[in-house]
């Protein structure tokens, strides 16, 4: 279903339960099941999504393997590709507003953001690779007279982008945009919880000239359509951002089926330190409050675990608390709102139940921790700091995903990296000092993929961004290393 351009209308259409994602494969059966869609501002039914089965995903893959075998997309120049990829691009400025709504009422992110963070980034993203893509090329090793040597770079094939829910239009970028523009033949499967920006972006992308084949969707149950496509004999890759805990089934889905190719973006732990030297201003302050509750902190990045010195812990939390008390809590497609919904019952109730758990562990509460049962779906979790926090802790050492700080306090810069270190997760890290020689030497003492000096990034496009341990697998999204893992890497070998 085509929705307008506007965000108004979008949320007049989710109120009216009209809004639709379904399959979009090329000479497949119609899907005979359909879900309920409800938004998790207020649990209400806002459309319906397609039920796909293990069939939809075979005939899928036969149709993304016949466009790639006979060359419709792949055998296009790269400038003919980077032509349809920014003719999408352009469209989907056109129908920012739109995509931005859709992912505010799937999501339950704040309107705000989604405008003016997700969208921008998400359509930065197809720019950066269509511009690069004419850009990057092979190279020739050096051999003796009797021979040329070649090093060439060829799509992969049929690559799986399987999408999580926290970032429904920016994480279809990361994924969508380098595996299409170098060639590749893409089956899109987002979360079944927001799969409604992807519908409308590839309908836009069709649109703009990409063949249906080579760009297809499959909605549907993780249990069933995400595991057809990690058992699935004829794909050669899955690109998948989510828990670790699905990350390790698609690793087992690829050594029962072709030994596919796996990239994986998991979980996080991510530390924040601050040390004795930081300058606690305004600005430093809310870098510290974005890592720790931006997005609902339903970030994998999220820094989750501030560590401070014991000589600034006082006066960082004083105005810690102080700052957060201007964070909106509320229904998100209010413009003024910085924190919505937990994303589902099921993911509240995980939430819930750690806040109950740092009580009963004797971390002590220092603002926040209260449900907001009254507030539409009931799903609203005030933005909680826990202080006196120990390493032993289920606080500690486990991604809660949701709105909760854990602050443990440190006296040296050994144990602060000690504790940075302490966890199976590596995804991203920051930290606050004047001190050039210690910037150095904790950045590269901290194992995590992004390390931010004196604020919370997680890099931009140019930058490659994955993680260490149990954050990542098999590649990077971002920069020119994401075309890596949509490659095979060929040697020509020439007798002349």
């Amino acid at each position: 279903m085509t929705t307008p351009k506007n965000k108004e209308a979008v949320f007049a259409a989710a109120k009216q339960g009209v809004l639709y994602a379904g399959n979009l494969i090329v000479g497949a059966d119609p899907c005979q099941s359909t879900m309920t869609n409800t938004t998790p501002i207020d649990n209400s039914a806002i459309g319906t999504i397609d039920d796909a089965t293990e069939e939809h995903v075979n005939q899928a893959v036969k149709a993304a393997r016949a466009c790639f075998n006979n060359g419709t997309w792949k055998d296009k120049s790269p400038a003919q590709r980077k032509q349809i990829m920014q003719a999408w691009s352009a469209l989907m400025k056109k129908h920012a507003e739109e995509l931005a709504a859709l992912d505010c009422i799937d999501a339950g992110k704040p309107i705000s953001e989604c405008i003016n963070t997700d969208m921008p980034a998400t359509l930065d993203t197809f720019d950066w690779y269509a511009e690069a893509i004419d850009k990057v090329f092979g190279k020739v090793a050096p051999t003796d007279g009797g021979v040329v040597s070649w090093i060439v770079k060829e799509p992969i094939g049929v690559v799986a982008a399987v999408l999580p829910w926290n970032f429904p239009a920016q994480m279809f970028a990361w994924k969508v945009a380098p595996a299409l523009i170098m060639g590749n033949s893409v089956i899109v499967k987002p979360a079944e919880l927001t799969s409604l920006s992807a519908y409308r972006m590839i309908e836009l992308a069709y649109e703009a000239g990409v063949p249906k084949d080579a760009l297809q969707m499959v909605c549907g149950r993780g249990e069933v359509v995400g595991a057809a496509i990690g058992r699935h004999m004829d794909i050669d890759m899955v690109s998948f951002t989510g828990s670790t805990e699905v990350g390790r089934l698609f690793l087992q889905y690829s050594a029962q089926s072709n030994l596919k190719e796996i990239v994986l973006e998991c979980g996080g732990k991510s530390p924040q330190i601050v040390f004795e030297d930081a300058v606690i201003d305004e600005d430093m302050v809310n870098n510290v409050l974005s890592a720790a509750f931006w997005n609902m902190s339903e970030n994998c990045s999220c820094g989750s675990r501030l560590l401070v010195h014991s000589s600034k812990k006082q006066l960082l939390l004083d105005k810690l608390v102080a700052g957060l008390a201007t964070w909106k809590l509320g229904d998100p497609r209010q413009d003024d709102v910085v924190l919505g919904p937990m994303i589902e019952q099921a993911h509240f109730d995980k939430v819930v139940h750690y806040l109950e758990t740092a009580k009963s562990e004797g971390a002590s509460l220092l603002t926040g921790g209260k449900v907001c049962a009254d507030m539409g779906s009931g799903w609203y979790i005030e933005p909680t700091i826990f202080e006196n926090v120990t390493a032993d802790m289920t606080l500690f050492k486990e991604e809660v995903f949701g709105p909760i700080l854990a602050v443990t306090a440190f006296d040296s810069e050994e144990e602060a990296v000690r504790l940075a270190n302490d966890s199976s997760y590596g995804l991203a890290a920051s930290f606050y000092t004047q001190n050039l020689k210690r910037a150095l030497s904790v950045a590269r003492q901290i194992q995590a993929g992004t390390v931010s000096i004196n604020g919370f990034s997680e890099g931009d496009i140019t930058t490659p961004f994955g993680g260490y341990k149990q954050s990542g697998f098999g590649g990077r999204d971002n920069g020119l290393e994401a075309l890596e893992q949509y490659c095979q890497t060929k040697t020509i070998w020439a007798i002349c």
